[in-house]
Order: C-alpha cells, then sequence, then structure tokens
C-alpha cells in the first residue's frame, strides 16, 4: 500500500473513532444532563405535597391523620400534582372513602398497581404519561419509619424533609428517575441525537476531504524525494528538489540536494582520481622503457650514468606507489598510529634545529614563534614527523619561498581548548580558485602536471589524513608574508 493511501486511512480511521466516541459522549451527557433535569423539576414539583403534609402534622402534632391512610395520601398526592406531570393514577372512586365501613386500606404497593378507573373518572383531562408506568411516593416520620406509603424499591431516591419550626417532623420520599422513557424530553433528546448523528456524517465527510489533502501534500514531497533518489542509484547525480517548505521535509530536500553535489563531486573526483594515477604510473614507466630501449638498441650507450638515469626513474616510480600506498590506507583505515601524550611545543622546539638546517642548504631562512609554554596532545610522533617533513619540503620544491615561517598559539572554540599551529611562506602563493582543492587527492596547481615544478600532489592529502586522525582540522589561506600559510589545529589533551 503506498503511503498515501496508508496516511489516509490512519488519519481518516482516528478521526472517525474520535467523532464516534465524542458523539457518543455528547449523547450521555445529555441524557444524563435531562434525568438530573427531571429529577429536579420533580423535587420542586413536590412543594406543594410537602405544605399540605405539614398541615395535617399540625392537627395533632404528630402523622395519626396520615398513618396508614392510603387513600388519604393518594388523594392529597393527585390533588396537588394533578397539574404536574410526576402523578400517574388519579384516587380511588367515592365507595373506597376512608369514612365508609366497611374500611379496607389498600396494599403497601397500591400506587404502583392501580390502574385508571371506569365510569365518570374516565372523562376527567388525560394525565400525560412521562416517566414512569409506577410510582412509589413514601411518607417517612422523623424516625425514619414509613408513615403511609409503599416500600422503595430503588437504593437512589428524591428526600424532600418536612420541617416545622425548625425541627424535622418527617420526610418524603421519591426514587429518582433512571431514564426517560416517554414525554417532550424523550422527543428532545431523540431529537437532538439525531441532529447529532447528521451533524458527524457531514463532519466525516469534511474530515475525509481534508484527511485527503493532507495526505497529499504530505506525500508529494516523499515521492519526488524517492524519484530523485532512485536517479541517484543510476548515476545521475544532476538533480534538485525543489520544495518549499520551512518543515522537517523541506530539510529532507535541502539535505537530498547537497548529498546529490556531494556524490557528484565525489563522482568526479573518482574519475580524476583514475585519470591521475594513470597518468602518474605512465610517465615514469614511459620514460623507464624509452631508456633502456635507447639502451638495448645501443642508441645510448649501456653506462653507468644511463643506468643511473633509468634508477631515478625507478626510484621516483617506488616514491609514487609508497605515497599511493599510504594515501589508500589512510582512506580504509589503515594507517597505523601510537599515540600518546606529547608536549607539542617541547616537541616543535626540537625538530626546529633540523628544519632550520634543512632549509638552510636550500637557502631558506627560517622564522619561529612558540607562544606557549606547554601544548600537551594525543599524538604519533612519528606521524607527526611525516606531516611537517610534507610541509617544509612544500615549501622548499613548490613554493619558491625564501622564508618559512613557523607559528604555535594556544587558543579555544566552542569545543574547547586548542594548540595552532601555522606553516607560512613568501613564496609565488596559490590563488583563490585552488585553495579549496589543496588536500584533494593528486591535486596540483601546475596543470601541465609537471613533475619538476607540480609534484605529485599527493604530500598534502596525506598532510590532511594524518591531522585528521589526530581529530584535528587543516585549511589553507593567503599568507601575510605573500606565500601561502598552512593552518592546523589540534585539540588539547586533557
Amino acid at each position: 500500500m503506498k503511503i498515501h493511501n496508508k496516511l489516509f486511512l490512519i488519519l481518516f480511521s482516528f478521526s472517525l473513532v474520535l467523532v464516534t466516541a465524542l458523539v457518543l459522549l455528547i449523547q450521555w451527557s445529555i441524557g444524563k444532563g435531562m434525568i438530573e433535569y427531571v429529577n429536579s423539576k420533580e423535587s420542586e414539583a413536590l412543594k406543594p405535597v410537602i405544605v399540605q403534609l405539614k398541615t395535617e402534622y399540625k392537627k395533632n402534632n404528630n402523622w395519626s391523620t396520615m398513618q396508614d391512610r392510603s387513600k388519604k395520601f393518594a388523594d392529597l398526592l393527585f390533588s396537588k400534582l394533578k397539574d404536574s406531570e410526576f402523578i400517574m393514577t388519579p384516587p380511588l372512586p367515592p365507595q373506597f372513602d376512608d369514612s365508609k365501613p366497611p374500611r379496607r386500606d389498600p396494599p403497601a404497593d397500591f400506587f404502583n398497581d392501580a390502574k385508571q378507573p371506569e365510569g365518570d373518572l374516565a372523562n376527567r383531562r388525560p394525565i400525560r404519561p412521562r416517566f414512569r408506568e409506577q410510582i412509589n411516593y413514601v411518607l417517612f416520620d422523623a424516625t425514619d419509619n414509613i408513615v403511609v406509603g409503599g416500600q422503595i424499591r430503588e437504593p437512589d431516591y428524591n428526600k424532600a424533609e418536612i420541617i416545622i419550626d425548625h425541627v424535622k417532623v418527617g420526610w418524603l420520599a421519591v426514587p429518582k428517575h433512571k431514564k426517560i422513557i416517554d414525554g417532550y424530553e424523550l422527543e428532545f433528546i431523540q431529537q437532538q441525537q439525531s441532529y447529532l448523528w447528521i451533524i458527524a456524517l457531514v463532519t466525516m465527510f469534511l474530515v475525509a476531504l481534508i484527511t485527503l489533502f493532507l495526505a497529499r501534500h504530505l506525500a508529494e514531497p516523499i515521492k519526488l524525494v524517492m524519484s530523485g533518489m532512485h536517479k541517484l542509484t543510476q548515476g545521475d547525480y544532476n538533480q534538485k528538489i525543489d520544495i518549499q517548505r520551512k518543515d522537517e521535509l523541506g530539510e529532507l530536500s535541502r539535505d537530498f540536494n547537497e548529498l546529490a553535489v556531494t556524490l557528484g563531486e565525489n563522482d568526479s573526483a573518482r574519475k580524476r582520481w583514475l585519470a591521475n594515477i594513470s597518468h602518474e604510473l605512465r610517465t615514469p614507466i614511459a620514460i623507464l622503457r624509452g631508456e633502456l630501449e635507447a639502451m638495448l638498441d645501443e642508441v645510448r650507450p649501456l653506462n653507468k650514468e644511463n643506468i643511473g638515469s633509468a634508477n631515478d626513474e625507478v626510484k621516483h616510480l617506488q616514491h609514487l606507489v609508497n605515497d599511493l600506498q599510504q594515501l589508500t590506507s589512510a582512506d580504509v583505515g589503515g594507517m597505523h598510529y601510537r599515540k600518546k601524550v606529547n608536549d607539542l611545543t617541547k616537541w616543535l622546539s626540537k625538530e626546529v634545529d633540523k628544519y632550520r638546517s634543512y632549509l638552510a642548504a636550500a637557502d631558506v631562512s627560517l622564522i619561529v614563534e612558540i607562544e606557549a609554554n606547554q601544548a600537551n596532545i594525543f599524538s604519533d610522533s612519528t606521524r607527526l614527523c611525516q606531516l611537517f617533513e610534507n610541509l617544509i619540503n612544500n615549501c622548499i620544491k613548490y613554493a619558491e619561498a625564501s622564508v618559512v615561517k613557523i607559528s604555535l598559539v594556544l587558543d579555544k572554540d566552542e569545543t574547547g581548548k586548542l594548540v595552532r599551529v601555522v606553516v607560512e611562506d613568501n613564496g609565488v602563493g596559490v590563488s583563490d580558485m585552488h585553495l579549496p582543492h589543496l588536500f584533494e587527492h593528486l591535486y596540483r596547481v601546475d596543470n601541465s602536471r609537471n613533475r619538476k615544478t607540480g609534484g605529485s600532489g599527493l604530500g598534502l592529502s596525506i598532510c590532511a589524513h594524518i591531522v585528521a586522525a589526530h581529530q584535528g582540522s587543516i585549511s589553507a589561506e593567503h599568507s601575510d608574508l605573500g606565500g601561502l600559510a598552512i593552518t592546523i589545529e589540534f585539540p588539547l589533551s586533557k
């Protein structure tokens, strides 16, 4: 399944569950609120009944007038609640009046079982049923004994206290409504439920449209990146994704463009590397072959001088192969380092004399400025010698310098303290276009690739690998002396 469809299904399903749960919750809330409203409304309707019961109590200061008088209790309730919605049965017919013998009280659950009478009472104003098929009003005295009425069958009920002169003399109990089964309240709830489901359907339709748009909005950039990535795997590095967004997908597109540029540059460097290495190896081999054939054909005499010339080409070829082997080892992590904590100021001060005599032999003066008493770094002394020898040789052989300056200072950056070493000269220098490429494999400023003026282009590459292996950095810039300045930074050992 495509990611567009997955996103749509996930978002739509989540929205469907959320909207359904919300509708059910609102329905439950409306029903519960309506039941509470009806219960409070019934409590309000019982106030006239309470007033009449107070009157009955005051007659004898007790409940003797109501004790077990189910007929009288029914008449009282009906007379006070007949205009309300909370009475379900009318009073008993006259022949069952309490004053006429033989008197026989109705059972305790009379009000639950009474039926609509026939005859003249059938012409009464019809009572609109609301909430119960049965009612069960019960009157209690102050000691919670039943005065009149049936047993309370529900554990939850409305309790209306009867208080006379701040003294509780009894209370009237009516079970609370648990649900609404009839009346305009039920119609209202059903209507609201219908509206809610209509709103839910409309909402889900809108959610489907919005989800479809969002799924496309999120999936489209991913499709572009996927298409571009497929082309990258085919070797087409001239890819650029233009996604004008400020979110993670926009960052992904920018990173993809950077990746395409980097892969393109690496591919170009690889091709240039193969071309350069072929040239570097072919040149000494061709010269050596020519000299040997000349001696074999007796064009040139077989003497010590001609053999020495051929041997020089072999040495140059051996030196080139060694450099290539070192560079390849560095690329694959094969250069071995034996590191320990070394004081770079002490080590450099010791090496300076060797560099000074070496430079003096080439008519190059050396200036040394060490502005630190101690600079401990975790390093391999042998590799440091190789690093600085390559830099000094670069100044002598290719820079045509008369002055070389080595300076050492302590500094710090956002990562911590570091030591900075700058090797600079007053030679011919390098143009701005060549500075970023000086540390690339086989890169030489001399386009003719003359071995005598441009070298093999491997020395600075090896330097860059040595510095990187010491967690340092190396860069090239113009020197204040007029030539080239190589800046090396090493982190101080903690």
